[in-house]
């Protein structure tokens, strides 16, 4: 393992997020603000609990993985992307890199960046409501997993895509929808019956009712699905990452 090459391709990310560091913090401070501001006064002045958990601490864990996943996806993306956008990508594959060593750099910095969100977004929070982690090496758990299986989702999307539209498609087309319909700001079982049998098919919902059972001790789903899921989906990301270099897919001309 070419350790050196890797932290060339981490600390090169990193230097471009630094250089943004005000708005990369600030960012979320602002968004996680207004959503507390709407649905936590708004809202939350007519649902009192949710589970026995007052609705503002509720949406925490929501929130929180609405912006990882994004920011995952978005930053491991135009990461690979912008590369292959301008050329580059050609000098890093004739390089003494292997693919591997190609995809702990761009996905960890992306994962990295992402799990910052993160920690500000919880952060944030706990100036706005009384927050506890009933589990808090689940919790953390669960948010790496997260950063890393999105980082890695985003990496297959950068390399997919063809223009900066496709780059943008699926995170707000499908993966935005998704964790607002996969139980962010509400529990399912306040859904009717037949919506609830639906959303199950939304895999969001397993991700978020994990990371809320570890705040809060109370899930939508077992815990023990929610973390099959992440895995899978891990494990999924990373066979289709080995057959896009293998094969050379929207890579090599």
């Amino acid at each position: 393992m070419n350790w050196q090459a890797v932290w060339a391709i981490y600390t090169y990310e990193m230097r471009r997020f630094i250089r943004t560091f005000a708005q990369s913090f600030l960012s979320p401070v602002l968004s996680t603000s207004l959503y507390f501001v709407v649905f936590g006064t708004a809202i939350g002045s007519r649902i009192d609990q949710v589970e026995g958990v007052s609705y503002g601490a509720f949406i925490v864990p929501g929130l929180i993985m609405l912006s990882v996943m994004t920011q995952g996806i978005s930053n491991a993306s135009f990461g690979i992307y912008f590369p292959k956008f301008i050329g580059t990508i050609y000098e890093l594959l004739s390089a003494p890199v292997n693919f591997l060593e190609i995809v702990l750099g761009y996905v960890g910095a992306a994962a990295t960046k992402a799990l910052f969100i993160g920690l500000v977004i919880l952060g944030t929070a706990s100036l706005f409501v009384d927050l506890t982690v009933m589990h808090p090496g689940a919790m953390l758990a669960f948010l790496l997993l997260t950063c890393l299986s999105f980082a890695l989702f985003g990496f297959i999307i950068g390399i997919w895509a063809q223009n900066f539209e496709q780059l943008q498609l699926i995170p707000l087309l499908v993966v935005t929808p998704l964790v607002f319909l996969g139980g962010a700001f509400y529990s399912i079982s306040m859904l009717p019956p037949a919506w609830q049998t639906v959303t199950y098919f939304n895999p969001v919902v397993y991700l978020i009712s994990g990371f809320r059972w570890a705040f809060f001790g109370a899930a939508d789903v077992p815990v023990g699905i929610s973390l099959m899921a992440i895995c899978g989906f891990l494990a999924l990301c990373l066979l289709v990452i080995g057959w896009i270099f293998r094969t050379g897919y929207r890579i090599k001309p």
